[in-house]
C-alpha cells in the first residue's frame, strides 16, 4: 500500500520518470486512432447522445487522441517481448494498477504497458468524472427512474450512456479492440522506440479487459497474435455470468438494459447475419468473437475451439468472493472440459470486492494482503515469464 502511494506520486502522463529506489522508469507516449477509424464512426454516429453530452461518441477527441504509460526495465536496449495490462469497467484512475505493473516487470522483466480502454481512464472529459458537475445529472436519473438502485456520481456518466444506448457497450469494446490492434501492428512493425520489430505481445488482464483481450485473440484480424499470452485476474467469465449492477460500477437500470440488448437482441441479429457470404473484416470477426463470448451455452463450438486450441496460452485467476465476474462464468467460458487445467479459484482470507482486492482500509492485517497480492502476482509470473 505504501509502494502505491509512492508510484502514484510519481506518475504521469507528461514526463519520463525513473523509480529512484528500483531499476524501472516509466514513459508516456501519445496514440492517435487510425486503425478501423471508418469502421468504428460508421457504427457510432447513429447511436443517440446521453442527456449529459448532447454530441456524438465521434466527437470526444480524447478519445480519438490520448496519452498512455509504459512501465519498463531502466535499460537501453530495446525489447522483444511486451505485456499489455487492460483494467475494469468504468474506470477513471491507474492508481491500484502501478503496483500491479511495476510488479511485473520486476518478476518479468519485460515492460508493461497500460493501456486504456475507450471512454474509460483519461480518454474522456474531465467533466464526466467531476462530482460538483454530475450531481444534477445524477438527481435527474433519480427522478426519471423510480426505485433505481446503485446509482451514483461515480457511475451516472457510464450508466446513462448505456442507458441511452447498450449499443455502446458493443461499439466501445470494438473500438478499443482495433486500438489494440494498432498498437500491437505498431510494436511489430518496428515504430516504437521501445520494442524491436517482431516483439512478442502478452496481456495481463483484469475484469472487462480479459472480455476484450479474449475477443482480440479469438478474432486475431491480421494473425499476429498466435504465440501471445493472457493471464486474467478476476475476469474472463461469459458476458451472461457478469454482474456490473454496483455503486462504482453501472447502476441497476443500465445493468438491466445491456443484459436485455445483448441476450437477444444482439445475439438474434448475429443468427440472422450467419449465411452471409462477405469476406471476413476485422470487425466482423471482432463481432463473430464477441458474440461467441456472450451465452453460457457455446452455440456452434466456436468458443470452446478456441479454447481448445489457446488452452497452453492462456491462465485464468478468479476469486471466490467476486460478485461482479463470478467464477463460474470464468468456468462456463472455457468449457467443463478445461476449467479445471486453465481457471484457478483463489479465497483471500479477509473481506474484499471485485472492485478492491486487495484493500487499504486500515481494518486489514497489511501482511495478510501483500500474501494474497503475491499469490496472484507470483503465478502471473510463472505463466507470463
Amino acid at each position: 500500500m505504501e509502494r502505491t502511494k509512492q508510484l502514484s506520486e510519481w506518475f504521469s502522463f507528461e514526463h519520463h520518470v525513473k523509480f529512484p529506489d528500483r531499476p524501472v522508469v516509466s514513459c508516456p507516449f501519445l496514440f492517435t486512432q487510425n486503425t478501423g477509424r471508418e469502421e468504428i464512426r460508421l457504427i457510432q454516429e447513429p447511436i443517440q447522445p446521453a442527456p449529459f453530452c448532447p454530441v456524438s461518441d465521434t466527437t470526444i477527441r480524447e478519445n480519438q487522441q490520448f496519452r498512455y504509460v509504459v512501465f519498463a526495465p531502466d535499460q537501453c536496449a530495446r525489447f522483444d517481448r511486451a505485456i499489455i495490462l487492460l483494467h475494469g469497467l468504468n474506470e477513471r484512475s491507474w492508481l491500484k494498477y502501478l503496483a500491479w505493473a511495476e510488479e511485473l516487470v520486476m518478476t518479468c522483466g519485460v515492460p508493461v504497458i497500460l493501456f486504456p480502454i475507450a471512454f474509460h481512464m483519461n480518454r474522456t472529459p474531465a467533466t464526466w468524472y467531476t462530482p460538483r458537475w454530475l450531481m444534477p445529472w445524477l438527481n435527474r436519473r433519480k427522478q426519471e427512474i423510480k426505485d433505481l438502485c446503485n446509482a451514483s456520481f461515480f457511475n451516472v456518466a457510464l450508466s446513462s450512456r448505456l442507458s441511452a444506448s447498450p449499443l455502446r457497450f458493443y461499439s466501445s469494446g470494438l473500438e478499443s479492440a482495433y486500438n489494440l490492434l494498432q498498437l500491437i501492428m505498431e510494436l511489430k512493425q518496428g515504430e516504437h522506440p521501445l520494442f524491436s520489430e517482431d516483439v512478442r505481445v502478452d496481456f495481463f488482464a483484469y475484469s472487462i479487459g480479459a472480455l476484450l483481450v479474449q475477443v482480440l485473440l479469438m478474432a486475431d484480424p491480421e494473425k499476429c497474435l498466435g504465440a501471445s499470452r493472457l493471464f486474467t485476474f478476476c475476469g474472463g467469465s461469459v458476458f451472461e455470468r457478469m454482474n456490473g449492477n454496483s455503486r462504482d460500477i453501472i447502476d441497476q437500470e443500465a445493468y438491466l438494459r445491456i443484459r436485455e440488448f445483448y441476450l437477444n437482441d444482439f445475439l438474434l441479429a448475429g443468427h440472422t447475419q450467419q449465411t452471409d457470404k462477405q469476406p471476413q473484416t476485422a470487425c466482423m470477426l471482432f463481432t463473430e468473437a464477441f458474440r461467441a463470448m456472450i451465452p453460457s451455452l457455446d452455440h456452434g463450438g466456436k468458443r470452446q475451439a478456441f479454447f481448445s486450441q489457446a488452452q497452453e496460452r492462456i491462465r485464468m485467476v478468479s476469486l471466490r468472493q467476486d460478485i461482479v465476474i463470478p467464477t463460474c462464468g470464468v468456468r462456463e467460458a472455457v468449457g467443463c472440459l478445461l476449467a479445471d487445467y486453465m481457471v484457478e479459484e483463489l479465497e483471500f482470507p479477509y473481506p474484499c470486492t471485485h472492485q478492491v482486492p486487495f484493500p487499504d482500509n486500515g481494518k486489514i492485517d497489511p501482511s495478510e494482503v501483500m500474501i494474497s497480492f503475491r499469490a496472484v502476482f507470483e503465478r502471473a509470473a510463472r505463466f507470463l515469464a
